[in-house]
């Protein structure tokens, strides 16, 4: 495996899922993998969480260790030797950082934009009535939009075959290189535990970021969501696929 590249931790990770018509997503598909499947459906999902303690290259940067990112992805795999690699595929991340969205996009060609962006987080304590709570908001082009999930109860670990299973243990990142070939890098994290929403929603215009016919999928209710309670998290430098 290749070296490391970053490590952080990856919190309140809220996730609102759509299952699209995989014709949205057949062009964005990198050479080499092929798109996978839950239950028959194509899914896509809308991320939005707490990126802390932020180190690349082993370096922590002064202000930019802790930050927000709301990404949109899909999920694919690739048949390796060793089996199927299950992975994501972004089409496109946001955060508040100049820097940060350069680095990504020279090191990944990753389709990292900078923006505005907010968060709330909310973690009832112990005695309270269990509410949490995790919003995350940007602007692009003046127009503000956001995510927004709420939840009550103790997380737990995702039941083997669940939804939230197969949209939090993908474990490989996978992006289309100028040249048409494709990066590989993997993504290594303990499994995490979810809280399912009890209310999600997703609020404002996202045709200018994601194209309009994604941007209709995005305006219908999720076909499931939950909170992710997050880890460390190590991403490992990538390798072109041949």
């Amino acid at each position: 495996m290749a070296g490391v590249f970053l490590r952080a931790d990856w919190r309140y990770l809220a996730m609102l899922n759509y299952a699209v018509d995989p014709a949205l997503l057949a062009s964005r598909v990198p050479a080499g993998t092929e798109l996978d499947f839950f239950d028959g459906k194509a899914f896509a999902s809308l991320v939005g969480f707490r990126f802390l303690r932020t180190k690349v290259l082993g370096i922590g940067v002064p202000f930019h260790r802790d930050f927000d990112e709301v990404n949109l992805r899909f999920y694919v795999r690739r048949r390796s030797e060793e089996g199927w690699r299950r992975g994501v595929v972004f089409v496109r991340e946001l955060v508040p950082l100049p820097a940060i969205a350069l680095i990504a996009r020279l090191a990944f060609n990753e389709n990292y934009l900078a923006l505005p962006m907010s968060h709330a987080v909310t973690d009832s304590p112990e005695g309270g009535d269990g509410t949490v709570s995790a919003e995350y908001g940007w602007r692009y082009r003046g127009n503000a939009a956001g995510i927004a999930v709420r939840a009550r109860g103790t997380p737990s670990l995702a039941q083997e075959g669940s939804a939230e299973q197969f949209i939090t243990e993908h474990y490989w990142g996978y992006a289309r290189q100028r040249d048409g070939t494709s990066l590989e890098y993997a993504v290594r994290h303990d499994p995490w535990r979810v809280w399912t929403a009890h209310d999600a929603a997703f609020v404002g215009e996202c045709g200018a970021l994601y194209g309009s016919e994604l941007a209709a999928a995005l305006s219908q209710p999720p076909d499931s969501a939950f909170l992710a309670e997050g880890s460390p998290v190590t991403v490992y430098a990538g390798r072109r696929l041949s």
